[in-house]
């Protein structure tokens, strides 16, 4: 039995599903994979050129976050843990080539496909699933953390390093983003949980480098542990319709809209600069 976040009691995954008419990058079985099992893969997104550049900025954050975290007790920062998982944020408000990367290539072209051309950036981090104490991501839906509105907004999982299974690549529990936003819970250590086991069969989608994994934020998935023998490094980028509204508390009955051009960025069009 699903149970159903209170501000999600009547929502329609159908009415947030309207393809918009311009298709840059998704192909038709990746718009139906989208709307039937809430994600797709695409392989072969960004050039090995690309994934060079964008890991050259991501390794340097990962380097600060995992410092940083050398210094505090037990070298923990809520679900970051140093030799576990670490999590570096906002790294395209810092470097030009990150902010070009998701506004103008082909990662922004995706959420012109799904979201349109208004779409805005909301969140970007590099998120490196280190091998000396493996653990597993647990199940969650991106909206469960901090609630979006409308809730249906787009993650772009990317690659830098192959994602396998063994190296802790994302799993999805399909067509689960139908029912809208779900409750979450807090699970020390590992962050906020929507159920243990899914109640449908989950997949894994391994992919390359230079491939992503793209889900809505509806959908609920997890990242499995690192047992390869190297670390796992991946970029994600969330991108927001234009009217998006931001809900920081279950009290929050207002929101705060999410239109600020420095914070959350306007992708650009073809032609732009």
């Amino acid at each position: 039995m699903l149970n159903i976040h209170p501000r999600s009691i009547n929502f329609d995954w159908d009415a947030c599903t309207i393809r918009p008419t311009e298709n840059r990058r998704i192909t038709d079985s990746h718009w139906d994979q989208f709307v039937t099992d809430g994600y797709f893969v695409i392989d072969d997104l960004l050039t090995p050129e690309q994934v060079l550049d964008i890991t050259l900025e991501t390794d340097h954050g990962y380097n600060e976050a995992n410092d940083f975290m050398k210094l505090l007790p037990e070298e923990r920062l809520f679900i970051a843990e140093r030799g576990a998982i670490s999590f570096a944020p906002h790294l395209a408000l810092k470097s030009a080539v990150l902010r070009n990367a998701v506004l103008n290539s082909p990662i922004s072209e995706v959420a012109n496909d799904i979201i349109g051309p208004e779409a805005r950036l909301y969140h970007d981090q590099a998120v490196y699933k280190e091998n000396e104490k493996p653990r597993r991501f647990p199940w969650h839906q991106d909206n469960g953390y901090t609630f979006v509105s409308p809730e249906n907004y787009l993650t772009v999982w990317i690659a830098l390093t192959d994602a396998t299974v063994e190296s802790g690549c994302p799993w999805v529990a399909p067509g689960l983003q139908r029912h809208g936003t779900l409750v979450h819970n807090y699970v020390e250590p590992l962050g906020y949980e929507t159920f243990e086991e899914p109640p449908v069969t989950p997949l894994a989608a391994p992919v390359k480098a230079g491939g992503a994994v793209v889900f809505s934020s509806l959908t609920p998935h997890l990242t499995g542990p690192n047992t390869s023998p190297s670390v796992r490094k991946a970029y994600i980028v969330q991108y927001i319709g234009n009217q998006a509204t931001r809900f920081d508390n279950p009290q929050d009955s207002t929101g705060t809209p999410m239109q600020d051009d420095h914070l959350y960025p306007m992708i650009k069009q073809s032609g732009q600069k």
